[in-house]
Formats: structure tokens, sequence, C-alpha cells
């Protein structure tokens, strides 16, 4: 019988630029955005079936309760939700995550995923998923490489040494690109996206943490083992605090000698900015979006939600107007980067009730 795969949730992420919706005490996987259900209950939906073993959720303590209900609601049950003390990047997670699953099964393979994500097309999720199993049973540490829709400056992206094949080897992890390099990389077959999936077996990836992030290794793997279990609930330990806050990119992928890449085309969104919810939201002849009681004469391209006071737009293009839990927000809809500035001004200025 060919060995499951375990997926893991990686569910730590704050998603400042959706705010106001995305929040502390809610953040944005825990939302519909764009979509019928939440973000977490489609990761977790997607990676599931035969392919799959049950998922490991890891999420902030303070979100036990709301990923559990949220995935119940969906019919899916972890087979562990690992809570972190304190947030401390992907590094961290994923070897928490590999340290767990290798101690119950050494052959584990892992798919870490994270919850945060929209995936239009599951079948070739799980098709790319199947392409890079058996590379990652055999040690390597495999990626997941989008094809480019557009040449985006936002994204890193993942240099394969090959410009064909199933599974390629990777020359190198290349930063955020200027818009020029964006549009040669576009252009070029060898270049794909970089969408922070990751597919290794748990033995592996640990290796190579420990050769080469060793205070990450170290501190992770104390937690572990430190960890408080009830249940279905792993409480990591106090260690984890100790890990240095670094992605798993930076600290073993881009480092390792054993990274591959599947590329694929599964019509990915990382949802990261109120120009995303825009795209993927069913949108009107003038091209606007609105949820919620909003009456609109002579716009264009508007984004505007609502959770109960009406909102009324009238002769403006291009705005996202969103009211939620008593705060009013309004940006252009190319403004993520303000918005991000507003939000950390709040937070300097001590309002953390609104964050």
């Amino acid at each position: 019988m060919t060995q499951k795969i375990t997926p893991v949730l990686m569910s730590g992420g704050s998603g400042t630029r959706l705010w106001p919706v995305s929040r502390a005490a809610r953040p944005k996987q825990f939302h519909a955005l764009g979509t019928a259900r939440t973000l977490i209950q489609d990761t977790a939906l997607r990676a599931s079936g035969e392919l799959f073993a049950p998922a490991v959720v890891v999420c902030n303590a303070a979100h036990a309760d709301l990923a559990r209900s949220q995935l119940a609601e969906a019919g899916v049950a972890p087979q562990a939700l690992m809570l972190e003390p304190a947030a401390r990047n992907t590094a961290a997670c994923a070897v928490a995550a590999a340290a767990w699953l290798a101690a119950r099964d050494p052959a584990a393979l892992m798919l870490l995923l994270p919850a945060d994500h929209n995936v239009r097309d599951a079948d070739a999720f799980r098709a790319a998923v199947a392409q890079g199993r058996g590379a990652a049973a055999d040690g390597a540490l495999v990626v997941f490489g989008l094809k480019p829709a557009w040449p985006e400056t936002g994204y890193g992206y993942i240099r394969a040494a090959t410009a064909d094949g199933a599974v390629r080897p990777v020359a190198a992890f290349v930063e955020k690109p200027c818009l020029a390099d964006a549009e040669r990389f576009f252009a070029d077959p060898a270049y794909s996206w970089n969408a922070g999936m990751f597919l290794f077996s748990a033995a592996a990836f640990l290796e190579e943490a420990r050769r080469l992030a060793p205070e990450v290794a170290k501190a992770a793997e104390a937690a572990v083992a430190e960890a408080a279990v009830d249940g279905d609930l792993v409480a990591l330990g106090d260690s984890f605090a100790a890990a240095p806050s670094i992605s798993i990119d930076y600290a073993v992928m881009e480092r390792t000698d054993r990274a591959m890449v599947v590329p694929c085309d599964m019509g990915w969104s990382d949802v990261g900015a109120w120009r995303a919810i825009w795209d993927l939201a069913d949108k009107s002849d003038s091209g606007d979006a609105f949820e919620g009681e909003v009456v609109a004469a002579a716009t264009e391209g508007c984004l505007a939600r609502t959770d109960g006071p009406p909102v009324v737009l009238a002769g403006v293009k291009d705005l996202v107007v969103v009211v939620e839990n008593g705060v009013v927000m309004v940006c252009a809809k190319d403004a993520s980067a303000a918005l991000k500035t507003a939000v950390e001004s709040l937070k300097a200025n001590g309002r953390a009730e609104l964050l």
C-alpha cells in the first residue's frame, strides 16, 4: 500500500494587510474571503482523500477552539492540534511538526501548507503532490513552484536547474525581483512562484534543519519533548519561544542541496491583500464586489463589505471600504503596504483593542 502523506497546516499567520477583518483574535485563515468556506476549511478539505492521512494543525494556542470548531464544521478531524506558545515563523513550526511525526513513524511524509491560501483547482493540487511524493520518499525536500500568472514583484521565485521535467532540481531561490527581472522570469519556464508549500520526509527535513538551522531545531525539538498532550491537543513546551523567528525558506530551503521543485498550475492565490479578495470575488458589470448592505452609484472596480451598517458609495473608483466590528477602513485597492503601515501605527499608538 502506498504510504499516505500527512498534511501539516500552518495556521499561525496574522494577515495584517486584510485588517480590519483579519485581527489577532480571528486572523484571515478563519474567514471566508472570496470563498464559501473559510480558508483553513478549504485548505484542510483540499488536502484530504486517498493520498492523505489526517492532518496536523499548528496554530496559536489562543486559536485552538476556533480551529477545532471550524474544521469540525467542514467534517475534518485532525490527528493533532499543535499549539504554539509564541509565534516563531515557519521554520520552528515545520521542525516541531516533523519531530512529532518522526517520533511516531520514522518514514512519515509531511506536506507543509499555509492554512490561509486559496487554490481554485484542487485536482491540480493533488496531482502535483502525487508527482512529488516519490522524490520526497527518496530524501528530497520538495517545493511546489506555481506557474506565474503575471510578472509579480511581490513574490519570491524558484529557478529550476532545467526547464522541463515533472520534478526538477532547484538551482536557486530568488528574492522578490524588480519589475524588469519579474518580466524576464515570467517569460522563462525555469522560473516559478514560491508559494511556501513543501513536501518531504519528516526525518530528511530534521536532518537538514539540525545541520543548517541548529538553534531552530534544538528549541523546536525540545518544545516537542516538553509538550503537554491532552487527547489531540499537543501544547508545545516553553522552549519553543527560544527558537529564532525565521522562515523555513531562509533557514533550510535556500541552503540545502536536496531541494527539488514540482512546477504546477493550480489557480493559487496567497489572499494577501484586499486586491486579492477583489480578484476572487464575483463582480458586477462595473467590476464592483459588494457584501452586506451596500448602495452604489457611478462606481467602478470597488470592493465593499459591511457586517451591519449600510455603506453608500458614489462616484468613486478602485476603493476598498470595509466596516467590521465597529471599525471603518477605507483605502485604495492596491494600497496594501500603506494599510500595513496604518495598522502598525495603531499598534504603536496603543490601540491593541482594534487589532
